[in-house]
């Protein structure tokens, strides 16, 4: 170390290569001298160039023996003051040039370059930067979501809906009503293959990811990339625990809203649930299409079986209609509800649920068709009672058991006559629908048929249809006349009149003078009934229609006596069922018990009615009429051997509705036959295609029961001629000879209406 002053001389225009005027100052300074002496410092500026300005100021420098320390030279006070005040201004310009100094050192300061590693790590760095923010921005917009739901103490999986079982008198099942459209069933009960087939197609990892499946939604994103859209449009990856919180909880609105918080609810069901307990809920929530929620619903809707006995072909099919209920379903896209079900199959074998063989045997065979149950008329029975219910029990909130009074087999030959006939004869005789309802004589509900086809059309025009009876309405008439004290042969003037401009006319305009009304009904007469209502007034007729069972409002008219009054099939029918079991009322009933699904009793039918409504010599009266039109009137091609009938045909204006209600001593059953549209049919009355129906139905109907006479009517079975294979007696001019009776005559002029 060796000290010394610095005495620096002035440059060049009095300036120092410090940037002083002037000498520098002499303030002691000490430095470190390696290697060389201050000669050589050029040489190293020359590597240094920040060395270079000082290099400079030493090849210059000059010391006095003032300017060393202990220095002996003496100096005025003059001169040390100006020394001072200059040395002042030199320390404030170095401690400018240094600031100056460092600003230039650090623009010079060389990049180091730019090698592979150093590459790598400024990718990773600025890429841990990137997903930092961008974690943060995903949770604020989770978080945003998040917020907007309930707070998650108040989550909970909603009851599922109250289902309502409906089974015919014998235990078979018509159809499961109610929101969902079946029952829930456990996994317990189904086969292992079943559960598995929704596995294997829907969320193949569904026992390992928490939720969530990543590597799911990485693949839908490149599916809908390699497709043409956006990564989240298209498949979505959604696990089968994101559909459960989305049908649970969610609208299906296609939302980055609502798929955020489809996912947190994924993931607290996962946290709540076991797997066991969400596939469950999964089998038993989804919509399969055609009203079906769940499984069972579906197994009974597309196969007509329960979901417990479902094969491995039925429960790839199902698996795969979930993805397209309507595009997919077996009844309406058969092709392609195979095609994916052998997908499903392959995807099963894939994922080791069964082998290659068994699911090339469960293939459906691409060149037959699925076979599906049919919608049949049952479903008509099934809308009613699932109409009823809330008068029956109220809201229904928990599954129920309703056992009715229909009877299987008779539904399905009521189902099969009215298909048969209108199916034969309706595109040529101009009729699309037909409609049914048979009761036994205690007014339980047997079998109804609403029209020809449930999966065309649901409107039951058996209950909620309004048609006009027509001449089946007469009874009511007749049975006014006979309480008012006539008998079937008091006799009736049958010609034209007119009353205040109503002026009924008969069939084909003929009139057969004087008549019993026994005639006049069994051939259906109007000026006959018409002269009964007036003699009786509408008043009458109307409270005896009611108190029979007609409960639509009727207006007090004299054509009602006509039948111009609407009524459905179903209370027409009831009405006419006191003839059939000696004058009680009856209120017709199809429901016979509810209980829960542990077998509490709900609901239990009890006989009830209102009594005693025609008094018994009436009755017999009024069988004696409508049995003889039967026999010799427009109802005689109604025919049922060995028993005793009757009834009544209908048939309005210009053939626009045609009715045939007619009863046994077991059985009371009512027919139409027409069109929705109101539009008139080619020559289709009463006695011809509802009473051709009616008896394909009663004959079968009355296999294996022992024949009865209806109330208070003498019957030898085997001797009335309505019964004798169903021949009826012919007339006359069928004979080629002239009329010979009052019979045969108004035969020969009404012939069959």
């Amino acid at each position: 170390m060796i000290p010394f002053a610095v005495r620096v001389p002035a440059g060049p225009g009095g300036v120092s290569p410090a940037g002083h005027k002037g000498l520098t100052t002499h303030k002691p300074a000490t430095f470190m001298l390696i290697e060389a002496p201050a000669a050589r410092l050029p040489e190293r500026a020359g590597r240094l160039p920040f060395l270079q300005p000082f290099a400079a100021a030493l090849m210059d420098l000059k010391l006095s023996d003032d300017d060393r320390i202990g220095g002996t030279g003496k100096r005025s006070k003059s001169a040390k003051r100006g020394t001072a005040k200059k040395n002042t201004r030199s320390q404030k310009a170095e401690t400018r040039k240094k600031s100056t100094s460092r600003r230039a050192f650090g623009r010079s300061k060389a990049k180091k370059p730019l090698t592979f590693w150093r590459g790598v790590w400024a990718l990773f760095y600025w890429g841990m930067v990137i997903v930092m923010w961008v974690g943060i921005g995903v949770a604020g917009i989770v978080a945003y979501y998040a917020l907007q739901l309930p707070s998650s103490d108040s989550w909970a999986v909603p009851e599922r809906p109250a289902n309502i079982r409906i089974v015919a008198a014998n235990g078979q099942l018509i159809s499961n009503r109610g929101k969902m459209g079946g029952e829930a069933v456990a996994l317990h009960e189904l086969p292992e293959y079943v559960p598995a087939a929704f596995v294997a197609i829907e969320d193949r990892r569904f026992f390992q990811h928490f939720g969530l499946d990543p590597i799911g939604i990485l693949g839908a994103m490149r599916i809908n990339i390699s497709q043409g859209r956006m990564p989240l449009s298209g498949n979505g990856g959604s696990t089968i625990t994101q559909q459960v919180a989305k049908n649970l909880f969610l609208t299906p609105d296609q939302t980055i809203g609502r798929k955020i918080q489809e996912a947190v609810l994924a993931v607290w069901l996962e946290q709540t649930y076991s797997k066991q307990e969400i596939l469950e809920l999964y089998i038993n929530r989804m919509y399969f299409g055609a009203g079906a929620y769940g499984i069972e619903a579906a197994a009974q809707r597309y196969f007509g079986k329960s979901a417990r006995n479902l094969s491995l072909g039925e429960a790839a099919i199902l698996a795969g209609v979930l993805k397209a209920p309507s595009a997919l379903s077996p009844d309406t896209h058969p092709d392609a509800a195979a095609e994916r079900a052998r997908l499903v199959l392959r995807a099963m074998a894939d994922e080791g649920y069964i082998s290659d063989a068994e699911a090339d045997a469960a293939a459906i065979d691409p060149n037959k068709r699925i076979r599906t149950r049919v919608a049949g008329a049952e479903y008509y029975v099934a809308d009613w009672v699932e109409s009823l219910m809330n008068s029956y029990i109220g809201d229904v909130n928990q599954d129920v058991i309703v056992t009715t009074t229909i009877d299987w087999n008779l539904q399905k030959e009521a189902e099969f006559a009215v298909r048969e006939v209108v199916g034969q004869n309706g595109e040529e005789r101009h009729f699309s629908q037909g409609a049914l309802v048979s009761m036994t004589t205690d007014g339980a509900v047997k079998a109804i048929v609403g029209g020809v086809d449930y999966s065309d059309s649901q409107y039951n025009r058996a209950v909620t249809a309004r048609r006009q009876p027509g001449s089946s309405f007469k009874p009511f008439v007749y049975l006014a006349g006979l309480e008012a004290g006539l008998t079937p042969d008091t006799k009736v003037l049958d010609a034209p009149f007119d009353i205040d401009g109503w002026a009924p006319k008969n069939y084909n305009d003929r009139y057969a003078g004087e008549v019993t009304l026994r005639t006049g009904l069994a051939y259906s007469l109007n000026t006959v009934a018409g002269r009964l209502i007036l003699s009786v007034g509408p008043e009458k007729v109307i409270e005896i229609a009611h108190r029979l069972g007609i409960s639509t409002q009727i207006d007090p008219v004299p054509s009602i006596a006509l039948g111009t009054a609407g009524v459905s099939l179903l209370e027409l029918t009831g009405a006419y069922t006191p003839f059939a079991n000696g004058g009680v009322g009856v209120i017709p009933h199809v429901i016979t018990r509810i209980e829960t699904a542990e077998g509490q009793v709900l609901y239990q039918n009890i006989p009830a009615g209102p009594g005693q409504v025609i008094a018994p010599q009436y009755v017999g009266m009024m069988n004696d009429m409508l049995s003889e039109a039967v026999e010799i009137g427009t109802g005689k091609a109604a025919k049922l051997p060995g028993w005793q009938v009757a009834g009544k045909t209908g048939t309005t204006q210009e053939n626009r509705d045609a009715v045939f209600v007619g009863y046994s001593a077991r059985l009371v059953t009512g027919v139409w036959v027409g069109n929705d549209d109101n539009s008139p049919m080619s020559g289709v009355g009463g006695g011809s295609f509802p009473a051709e129906i009616w008896t394909m139905y009663m004959q079968k109907a009355h296999e294996g029961l022992t024949p009865a006479a209806l109330p208070n009517v003498d019957f030898v079975p085997g001797q009335n001629p309505a019964n004798d294979n169903g021949q009826q007696q012919q007339t006359s001019q069928q004979q080629g000879d002239r009329p010979r009776t009052l019979v045969d005559l108004i035969n020969q002029l009404f012939g069959n209406q």
